[in-house]
Protein backbone atom coordinates (compact mmCIF):
# COMPACT_ATOMS: atom_id res chain seq x y z
CA UNK A 1 0.00 0.00 0.00
CA UNK A 2 1.18 3.48 -0.73
CA UNK A 3 2.15 6.04 1.86
CA UNK A 4 -0.72 8.32 0.81
CA UNK A 5 -3.22 5.53 1.59
CA UNK A 6 -2.00 5.35 5.19
CA UNK A 7 -2.00 9.13 5.53
CA UNK A 8 -5.65 9.26 4.47
CA UNK A 9 -6.60 6.48 6.90
CA UNK A 10 -4.79 8.05 9.85
CA UNK A 11 -7.22 9.32 12.44
CA UNK A 12 -6.52 11.63 15.27
CA UNK A 13 -8.47 11.18 18.45
CA UNK A 14 -8.82 13.86 21.06
CA UNK A 15 -9.53 13.24 24.71
CA UNK A 16 -10.91 15.69 27.18
CA UNK A 17 -9.88 15.38 30.80
CA UNK A 18 -12.76 16.02 33.15
CA UNK A 19 -12.29 18.63 35.78
CA UNK A 20 -12.75 17.25 39.25
CA UNK A 21 -15.46 19.85 39.88
CA UNK A 22 -17.68 18.20 37.24
CA UNK A 23 -17.66 14.87 39.11
CA UNK A 24 -21.04 14.03 40.63
CA UNK A 25 -20.20 12.56 44.02
CA UNK A 26 -23.85 11.67 44.74
CA UNK A 27 -23.89 8.87 42.16
CA UNK A 28 -20.75 7.34 43.62
CA UNK A 29 -22.06 7.69 47.20
CA UNK A 30 -25.32 5.87 46.34
CA UNK A 31 -23.39 2.97 44.80
CA UNK A 32 -21.00 2.79 47.74
CA UNK A 33 -23.82 2.54 50.27
CA UNK A 34 -25.16 -0.41 48.32
CA UNK A 35 -21.70 -1.97 47.96
CA UNK A 36 -20.75 -1.71 51.61
CA UNK A 37 -17.78 -0.55 53.65
CA UNK A 38 -15.24 -2.97 52.15
CA UNK A 39 -15.39 -1.51 48.64
CA UNK A 40 -16.22 2.00 49.84
CA UNK A 41 -12.84 2.60 51.48
CA UNK A 42 -10.69 2.24 48.34
CA UNK A 43 -13.36 3.98 46.25
CA UNK A 44 -13.37 7.00 48.56
CA UNK A 45 -9.58 7.07 48.57
CA UNK A 46 -9.60 7.05 44.75
CA UNK A 47 -12.25 9.78 44.74
CA UNK A 48 -10.36 11.96 47.19
CA UNK A 49 -7.11 11.49 45.27
CA UNK A 50 -8.90 12.45 42.03
CA UNK A 51 -10.33 15.58 43.68
CA UNK A 52 -7.03 16.62 45.24
CA UNK A 53 -5.63 19.63 43.36
CA UNK A 54 -2.06 18.31 43.67
CA UNK A 55 -2.78 15.05 41.88
CA UNK A 56 -1.23 15.13 38.38
CA UNK A 57 -3.67 15.08 35.47
CA UNK A 58 -2.38 11.77 34.03
CA UNK A 59 -2.98 10.13 37.41
CA UNK A 60 -6.43 11.71 37.61
CA UNK A 61 -7.41 10.14 34.28
CA UNK A 62 -6.78 6.60 35.47
CA UNK A 63 -8.47 7.32 38.81
CA UNK A 64 -11.56 8.60 37.01
CA UNK A 65 -11.54 5.51 34.79
CA UNK A 66 -11.57 3.27 37.87
CA UNK A 67 -14.46 5.27 39.31
CA UNK A 68 -16.31 5.06 35.99
CA UNK A 69 -15.86 1.29 36.07
CA UNK A 70 -17.37 1.29 39.55
CA UNK A 71 -20.53 3.13 38.48
CA UNK A 72 -21.10 1.06 35.33
CA UNK A 73 -23.81 -1.46 36.23
CA UNK A 74 -22.72 -3.97 33.59
CA UNK A 75 -19.05 -4.89 33.70
CA UNK A 76 -17.07 -8.11 34.06
CA UNK A 77 -19.32 -9.23 36.93
CA UNK A 78 -22.53 -7.16 36.93
CA UNK A 79 -23.03 -5.40 40.25
CA UNK A 80 -26.41 -7.01 40.87
CA UNK A 81 -24.85 -10.50 41.12
CA UNK A 82 -24.70 -11.63 44.76
CA UNK A 83 -21.24 -12.06 46.31
CA UNK A 84 -19.20 -11.39 43.14
CA UNK A 85 -20.94 -8.27 41.83
CA UNK A 86 -18.50 -5.77 43.26
CA UNK A 87 -15.39 -7.98 43.29
CA UNK A 88 -14.12 -6.79 39.91
CA UNK A 89 -14.76 -3.18 40.94
CA UNK A 90 -12.76 -3.77 44.13
CA UNK A 91 -9.86 -5.20 42.12
CA UNK A 92 -9.87 -2.23 39.73
CA UNK A 93 -9.92 0.27 42.59
CA UNK A 94 -7.18 -1.41 44.61
CA UNK A 95 -5.04 -1.84 41.49
CA UNK A 96 -5.21 1.84 40.61
CA UNK A 97 -4.48 2.74 44.24
CA UNK A 98 -1.38 0.55 44.30
CA UNK A 99 -0.15 2.00 40.99
CA UNK A 100 -0.50 5.59 42.18
CA UNK A 101 0.20 5.04 45.89
CA UNK A 102 3.04 7.57 45.86
CA UNK A 103 0.40 10.31 45.43
CA UNK A 104 -1.63 9.14 48.44
CA UNK A 105 -1.15 11.63 51.26
CA UNK A 106 -2.26 11.39 54.88
CA UNK A 107 -4.76 14.21 54.28
CA UNK A 108 -6.34 12.34 51.35
CA UNK A 109 -6.59 9.21 53.46
CA UNK A 110 -8.10 11.20 56.37
CA UNK A 111 -10.73 12.84 54.14
CA UNK A 112 -11.68 9.43 52.74
CA UNK A 113 -11.90 7.98 56.26
CA UNK A 114 -14.17 10.83 57.42
CA UNK A 115 -16.51 10.23 54.47
CA UNK A 116 -16.43 6.49 55.14
CA UNK A 117 -17.42 7.03 58.77
CA UNK A 118 -20.30 9.30 57.69
CA UNK A 119 -21.59 6.65 55.27
CA UNK A 120 -21.20 3.78 57.75
CA UNK A 121 -21.36 5.31 61.25
CA UNK A 122 -22.40 2.02 62.81
CA UNK A 123 -19.38 0.06 61.48
CA UNK A 124 -16.33 2.00 62.75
Amino acid sequence: MSKSYYQKKERIYEAEVLESSSLDENIIIKILIRAGRTISKPALEVLEMALDPYTPSQVRVSLMAALAYLIMPFDLFPDFMPLVGFSDDFVALTAVLSIWSKYMTPSIRARAERKLNKLFPFMK
